[in-house]
């Protein structure tokens, strides 16, 4: 395998001729983890945008993750509800919008293993639809998040945006699929868009199926946290607050045409997560169950962050503290996730 060693001259470098300021942005998936966030952040920065959200409201996109948004904002910020594989849907949320920003996806990987068809139609199908209206409205910034995932595992070294991709499950695999249609929209149809692939994220607001929100859920409830094999998977883990300043700095000033990969340098195992939520609990070991690994459960994740970095974002969030921080809100938000589907 031949891993870039990070971007060319000419990537690193790239700046665009001025810094794009959306007025009405689509916001696909707003209800859920990291668009909720999203949301939340751009319009607490910038007090002359408006924000669209289009979201299903499938189980992992809650309206309660941004009720104090809809009051606090109020016709700053729009909610939607439909699907993105739905043309009347979008179009109907494109109307009035400058660019879009798609965090629309199924993504818990577990779910694609044992059917991957939301997988496909809601990532491919879904991103194909936007792009198709995107395209025929002329829209001026198309922003795709992405995950790193679509690299696939390396034991050694980090990979760069140029590397090539090699997915191990159907999540990742339909993330890859539609990374390259959106990129190819750029390169036939010259539309704006650019690329995020982030690491994993953690924080508020994260549906109680993924490793930190589930483990920390699990001992309030008294229950034990299910550890997937030896816990020696290691992850790059990325507060979402800070990804979501690196997406608006993307935003704003990346390059179209190119892929900028998010990470905070922090690799972390699982296992050692798993002993950092013990000891802010307070508990032992002993709550800690053994499950079978996941099929095809890559062992590691690591990516090259200089473009991004190039561009002014860099993370500034200690990781043991904004963990405490995330078990913090979990205890103190106990309703939001106690009513959500599990």
């Amino acid at each position: 395998m031949s891993m870039s060693g990070g971007p060319s001259a000419r990537e690193a470098e790239a700046q665009p001729d001025s810094e794009f300021a959306p007025r009405r942005l689509l916001v696909t998936g707003g209800s859920g983890f990291i668009g909720s966030n999203f949301v939340r952040h751009l319009l607490q920065v910038d007090p002359d945008v408006e924000l669209v959200n289009l979201d299903a409201l499938t189980y992992c996109g809650n309206l309660e993750s941004l009720r104090d948004v809809e009051a606090e904002f109020g016709v700053r910020y729009t909610f939607i509800r439909g699907d993105i594989r739905d043309p009347e849907a979008v179009r109907r949320a494109m109307d009035g919008c400058d660019s879009v920003a798609h965090f629309a996806a199924e993504s818990h990987v577990d779910r694609s293993i044992a059917c991957a068809d939301d997988f496909i139609t809601t990532n491919v199908q879904g991103t194909y639809v936007l792009l198709e209206e995107a395209r025929r409205r002329g829209m001026e910034r198309f922003l795709h998040i992405s995950t790193d995932e679509v690299y696939g595992s390396t034991l050694e070294g980090s990979f760069g945006e140029a590397d090539p991709l090699a997915p191990s499950s159907p999540y990742s695999a339909s993330k890859a699929a539609a990374d390259l249609l959106a990129l190819s929209y750029h390169t036939t149809y010259n539309l704006p868009v650019l690329v995020t692939r982030s690491t994993n994220n953690y924080g508020p607001y994260q549906y109680p199926e993924k490793l930190i929100p589930l483990f920390v859920t699990n001992l309030m409830e008294g229950k034990n946290v299910p550890l997937y094999g030896d816990g020696g998977n290691v992850r790059d883990w990325l507060y979402v607050r800070e990804n979501c300043r690196a997406l608006e700095v993307v935003l704003r000033r990346g390059e179209t045409g190119q892929v900028y990969n998010v990470g905070a340098d922090n690799e972390v195992s699982n296992r050692t997560i798993t002993e950092t939520i013990l000891e802010l609990f307070g508990v032992g070991w002993d709550r800690v169950k053994y499950v079978t690994d996941r099929l095809g459960h890559d062992r590691r994740y690591s990516v090259t962050t200089a473009k991004v970095r190039a561009l002014g974002w860099q993370p500034e969030r200690d990781f043991r503290e904004a963990l405490a921080e995330t078990v913090d809100w979990y205890r103190e938000n106990e309703a939001w996730w106690k009513s959500v589907p599990r």
